[in-house]
């Protein structure tokens, strides 16, 4: 610059900086102000899904008398597996309860998809405790993680054997000794009665079913379930078991926020 030349040719820029500066901080404060209020919708509705959602209660019975469990002869007979047992291990196809009550049966909602929480769901723990592994029948969301531990003396190996494997479910499989470290699975495909197996010990499996949302149970042992929290509607809730109803048997209910009631009743095969 010159000496003499004046400063006021650039003052309408600064104006207009100034202006923008201006503008744009108006129009920040505003835009945090509607995420502010569209996140107290989104919680509110949120809130009362919660506050109209009701559970849905039920019951598993077993018709008919089902096949005599067998005496798994290789668990008794093996040198370190056999001392475990006090009582003589037996397969766990039936497991019957108080009226016919039928344990193991997964119950769950049918036709959603997209809605897992798995990646933020409580791991399902699976454990390997006398040879054999505990719980024999489970379910999991895709994403959930699936810890399994060994509680034996004795090493096993973890073997998960999905079959849908478009799905992007792969096949693993893990040595676990003796007090070793949790062994961390997940799936994001779903699947019925994905098996697990320790090929060490061949007679070992679990069969974990995979679903897209958190709508399922398993029956305990006198046959009873809870599915809670699902939000009002009309659904479809099926009720799978390894041998009764591989394939699942199926009734339509409608969930208030008193919940709804959905009893099964499976033929023994």
């Amino acid at each position: 610059m010159r000496r003499g030349e004046s400063l006021k040719p650039a003052l309408p820029q600064v104006e207009y900086l100034d202006k923008f500066a201006r503008y744009f901080s108006r129009n920040k404060q505003k835009n945090m102000k509607l995420n502010r209020s569209l996140a107290v919708v989104a919680g509110l509705t949120a809130a009362l899904q919660v506050a109209t959602a009701g559970n849905i209660t039920g019951k598993v019975t077993l018709k008919g008398t089902p096949p005599a469990e067998k005496e798994i002869t290789q668990l008794k007979d093996d040198a370190q597996c056999g001392k475990l047992h006090t009582t003589v291990a037996k397969t766990r196809f039936y497991v019957v309860g108080a009226g016919g009550g039928l344990a193991d049966t997964v119950v769950m909602l049918k036709g959603i998809t997209g809605k897992s929480t798995g990646a933020a769901a409580a791991p399902l723990i699976i454990d390997q405790k006398g040879c054999e592994y505990l719980p024999y029948v489970a379910a999991a969301q895709t994403g959930q993680k699936i810890l399994v531990k060994n509680s034996d003396p004795m090493m096993h190996n973890v073997h998960p054997t999905p079959v849908n494997t478009a799905g992007g479910n792969k096949e693993d499989n893990k040595a676990q000794f003796p007090g070793g470290a949790d062994l961390t699975f997940s799936f994001p495909g779903t699947e019925n009665f994905l098996r697990f197996k320790c090929d060490v010990h061949p007679w070992m499996f679990s069969y974990i079913t995979v679903v897209d949302h958190p709508y399922f149970a398993v029956t305990d042992k006198d046959g009873a379930f809870t599915i809670k929290d699902v939000p009002p509607g009309k659904y479809t809730v099926v009720a799978l078991h390894r041998k009764a109803a591989l394939t699942g048997v199926e009734q339509a209910i409608e969930v208030t926020a008193d919940g709804a009631k959905a009893d099964f009743t499976l033929d023994a095969k």
